[in-house]
């Protein structure tokens, strides 16, 4: 597999599994890393088998997390398993892992068992709640996670339920803040020449997102509440029903106020106070829809759009996926790619969404199947044909 971008020649061990992992080790794959993704025999990641819908075989939720990467099927519990890890470990620059805490401690592949042997290496944990506190050994899954830090909490329709966002956004902001944490690191140990372990817990993650909604709390002590589409301290900011569907309104300022209601041909509205400031229309935002909903719905949304983006008023249509990725802006950006798959064929993928100008990452590989290079792994390690016969024969590798 050939290899560019800023993390060319940087070897990750990947022993992590589902989302949060993946993610991150994904992400590192995109540009550049050699990332060697260690599975069960038999059966892998669990996300191989969550599904459907199923691609050649492949599940596409895995599908999704693991391009750019090598599958060595490997059971690292048992002795010979064992000592073919130890001896991946001693390659790698980046281990990363997201077990529930104490799991690799009993296997002596935590961070404090191959510290010393191994001062250079980043070693990454992803956890629901990290490494320390009362917490830590708990394990962690994304709804649940959302739900306690809050996030449900802001999440759907005033005076309704509250909602778990979309997509697995704990586990997506996980990932993220341990790829970042790695390439920190990485960087830190060009100055130091010393590894260290980034420590990420879902948790926090989801805390660190709360944004203002937390220093709202914490400078105001103001308690957020569920406001549905619309913004807690921004008006009209929500969506608003046209004659063939929905587009969203995003006025964020007085003048982008005076310049919506020209455009959308409801111009004394600046004139009334309680409207002629952000404020004074977040007090009256009820008022205010009532006064804007019966204009914006006699009109398809592409008029909308066209004209209030005229006027420089934010505004967008409310798309499904498929529309989403079909746009010729996402097009343009190589937001979409494809790649050859061995057994599902031609693949389309999300692209990367980083772009760097000199360094740029890239899609390089499909996601592999299950073991797709476990050989090719232990031969690079020096084991001979007939020792991987063995080793496959006593189910060590698949």
């Amino acid at each position: 597999m050939p290899q560019s971008g800023p993390l060319s020649g940087v070897l990750v061990l990947d022993l992590t599994r589902v989302l949060s992992g993946p993610f991150c080790t994904m992400m590192l794959a995109d540009m550049g890393a050699r990332v060697i993704k260690v599975e069960r025999p038999g059966d892998g990641d669990e996300t191989r088998a969550w599904g459907p819908p199923f691609v050649g075989g492949e599940s596409a939720y895995f599908l999704g997390t693991n391009r750019n990467k090598e599958s060595i099927a490997l059971d690292f519990k048992r002795p010979d398993g064992r000592r073919i890890i130890d001896r991946l470990v001693d390659q790698a620059d980046v281990v990363v892992e997201n077990f529930r805490p104490g799991t690799l401690a009993r296997l002596g592949l935590d961070y404090a068992s191959l510290k010393e042997a191994h001062p250079k290496l980043v070693y990454a944990s992803i956890s629901g709640f990290g490494q320390t506190g009362p917490r830590q050994f708990e394990a962690g899954y994304d709804a649940v996670v959302q739900a306690e830090g809050g996030l449900m909490s802001i999440t759907g329709d005033a005076g309704g339920p509250p909602f778990r966002v979309g997509v697995a956004i704990a586990d997506l902001v996980a990932g993220m803040l341990a790829a970042h944490g790695i390439v920190l690191s990485l960087f830190a140990r060009e100055k130091t020449g010393r590894g260290q372990q980034v420590d990420i817990g879902m948790l926090d993650g989801v805390v660190s997102i709360l944004s203002y909604h937390a220093s709202m709390h914490l400078t105001a002590n103001i308690r957020s509440r569920r406001v549905g589409n619309r913004h807690a301290t921004i008006a009209p900011y929500d969506t608003f029903a046209a004659a063939d569907g929905e587009f969203f309104l995003a006025v964020g300022n007085d003048d982008q106020f005076r310049r919506f209601c020209t455009a959308a041909g409801v111009g004394s509205l600046p004139q009334d106070p309680r409207y002629a400031t952000n404020p004074a229309r977040v007090v009256h935002h009820l008022e205010l829809r009532q006064q804007l909903s019966p204009v914006l719905c006699m009109r398809p949304r592409a008029y909308w759009i066209e004209i209030l983006t005229g006027a420089g008023v934010p505004c967008g249509a409310v798309r499904d996926v498929p529309e989403a990725l079909a746009d010729p802006q996402i097009l343009a950006r190589e937001m979409i790619q494809s790649v050859e798959h061995i057994t599902a064929g031609m693949l389309k993928v999300v692209g990367v969404p980083i772009k760097l100008s000199e360094t740029p990452g890239s899609v390089r590989a499909a996601p592999p199947t299950l073991g797709q290079h476990t050989d090719a792994i232990l031969r690079e390690l020096q084991v001979g044909d007939d020792e991987i016969v063995r080793l496959r024969d006593a189910r060590v590798i698949g």
